[in-house]
């Protein structure tokens, strides 16, 4: 079985971006804003438990998981093709 790698990509990115804006959320309700530099802040410029730094943070995750999405489906098809066209 073959993964479509857009597909996958945009799945992954979509994943990531929402579920990094939701969390961000989730803390500013419980915590309020702080405008703290979290780990995530440090690689994602601009990031922070605020309501900008939540869009700033769903931007790069956005992107972020795509990447990785688009490279995981391109290694699971070329490492699942291999393994099938050897015959036991």
């Amino acid at each position: 079985m073959k993964l479509n790698v857009k597909a996958f990509a945009l799945t992954s990115g979509l994943v990531w971006g929402f579920g990094l804006f939701l969390l961000t959320w989730w803390i500013i309700a419980f915590d309020g804003a702080t405008g703290e530099i979290t780990l995530i802040g440090r690689l994602y410029r601009g990031y922070s438990i605020s309501p900008l730094g939540s869009f700033i943070g769903l931007l790069w995750a956005l992107i972020d998981g795509a990447v990785g999405g688009a490279i995981f489906a391109w290694l699971y098809n070329l490492i699942s093709g291999s393994a099938s066209n050897k015959k036991v």
